[in-house]
């Protein structure tokens, strides 16, 4: 059996391409052997780090926050002017609620100037990720993605060839260290199998194609292929560790209890959307394993589920659950967004960068022995998925892959109807809408609905929920 991840890679095994100064694609195998090589090198230090105590993760945050600041002090004239009157030598995590909040419509609008290295300008990277197949590298260092995220709006985000290698390091720890603390688990091979986006823009399938090998396989599914080619393939496969987007999960689950898809995975992980108290129930009678939800988002942030709990990254970033008016949320309350600094990146600084998620800090030690912070189970971010006559199900994603590939749409929104969908997006250029709507006709066809009728609508502006937020996908009524 063939993965996707196999099935798209060169017959000489390499299926990387790396961008030269001159915006040209050649392929470098040694760029991903490099890579990986960048990961094991620096692997055990960061899986180390999730049993520091609290004095020493707060003295590496403050050195990793001043460290940063410097970075975009230098390199940044979009935060010197916003940083201007910092004491980088003495500056803290308390003086950080001094610093104006920074949106994704910062970003996306001062990109050129909020970048620290001058060959990294939005249009570059958009031009990039537009004709981005398997693991191409920008510049020959440099990985770029793109998120449509929880507000519907468009973000490009860079990453350095050290932060690209700690960002997996920050999210593959916490499965590593359960899998080897857990005496249930010695001597099963951990062989993971990802249901999730394929296209290499998306931070999910970019992961896995720089970093998965023989030593560390990944295998990749798309979600959108057909329920019954991904149940063929995962009985194939016998993953010992399942995760996927947490809609498509439920249906796993469910045709596991049928009898139709038969593994015994030893740990489930849901991603990219909440994990719906329906939807681990299904799971939990399916398989009665360890079952996590994994927060995290393009912009460098990722949970880890230490086999009881989801935590935060404490050792990599500064994570400020507030309120709709930016006051600080107590532990224990959910929040209407976060404030993050991620402290690793200096390429693309992201400083107190707002994230509108809905996210409750728990209170209490874990009881792995980590004192990094947990969360709840995320509820901020559900993507429905449109269910058709006769059954149909179709995963927003369907939806979401398409619309995010086009850099000229800023926000959408989709709207189930009886035999398709009406989408609107605002737009700030040309976008070549009849191109993207015979895209998603084949797309849903393809899938099972008969004839289906698409229409996009450019408008000025989406109306949002009464948090600020967009809801990106209106199924049908009940």
């Amino acid at each position: 059996m063939q993965t996707w991840y196999n099935r798209h890679r060169r017959k000489d095994g390499v299926g990387i391409h790396s961008d030269t100064r001159d915006g040209s694609v050649g392929t470098d195998k040694a760029l991903r052997t490099r890579h990986v090589a960048t990961f094991h090198t620096i692997f055990a230090d960061y899986v180390a780090r999730v049993d520091w105590p609290e004095d020493r993760l707060r003295a590496e945050r403050t050195r990793a926050l001043r460290a940063l600041i410097a970075a975009a002090l230098k390199g940044s004239s979009w935060h010197r002017k916003r940083l201007a009157g910092i004491d980088v030598a003495r500056v803290t995590e308390r003086d950080l609620e001094a610093v104006p909040v920074m949106t994704k419509r910062d970003l996306m609008d001062n990109f050129d100037e909020i970048v620290t290295d001058r060959r990294l300008s939005r249009e570059i990277c958009e031009r990039h990720l537009e004709r981005l197949e398997g693991d191409a590298y920008l510049c020959e260092e440099y990985h770029a993605v793109a998120s449509g995220g929880s507000s519907g709006q468009r973000g490009v985000y860079v990453y350095g060839w050290d932060a690209w290698a700690i960002c997996w390091a920050s999210m593959a720890r916490f499965p590593h260290r359960d899998w080897m603390s857990d005496p249930r688990l010695a001597g099963v091979p951990r062989v993971a199998a990802v249901i999730a986006a394929s296209k290499p823009t998306h931070v999910s399938a970019a992961f896995r194609l720089t970093f998965s090998s023989t030593r560390d396989p990944e295998h990749l599914f798309p979600v959108n292929q057909p329920l019954e080619r991904i149940v063929a393939d995962l009985n194939s496969l016998q993953p010992t560790e399942l995760i996927g987007y947490s809609s498509l999960l439920g249906c796993l689950a469910r045709q596991a209890s049928a009898g139709q898809l038969r593994i015994s995975p030893r740990r489930v992980a849901a991603i990219s959307e909440p994990l719906l108290p329906q939807t681990r129930a299904a799971i939990r009678a399916a398989w009665n394993v360890p079952i996590g939800a994994r927060y995290g988002m393009s912009e460098g942030v990722f949970a880890g589920f230490c086999g009881q709990r989801n935590h935060l990254p404490d050792d990599l970033c500064i994570f400020e659950p507030v309120a709709v008016d930016g006051t600080p949320t107590k532990t224990g309350s959910t929040s209407d967004k976060v404030y993050i600094t991620n402290l690793y990146n200096d390429t693309l600084p992201l400083i107190r960068f707002e994230v509108t998620d809905e996210v409750t800090v728990l209170r209490g030690p874990c009881p792995c022995g980590s004192v990094f912070r947990t969360i709840a189970d995320p509820q901020g971010r559900l993507d429905d998925t449109f269910i058709y006559p006769g059954g149909i199900s179709i995963h927003p994603h369907v939806f979401r892959s398409a619309l995010i590939q086009q850099p000229r749409i800023v926000e959408y929104q989709v709207r189930q109807t009886n035999v398709g969908a009406e989408i609107s997006v605002v737009v700030d250029g040309a976008v070549d809408t009849e191109r993207l709507t015979s895209e998603l006709v084949d797309a849903l066809g393809a899938l099972g609905l008969d004839r289906p009728d698409v229409t996009i609508t450019r408008v000025s502006a989406i109306q949002r929920q009464p948090t600020g937020k967009l809801k990106l996908f209106v199924p049908l009524p009940n």
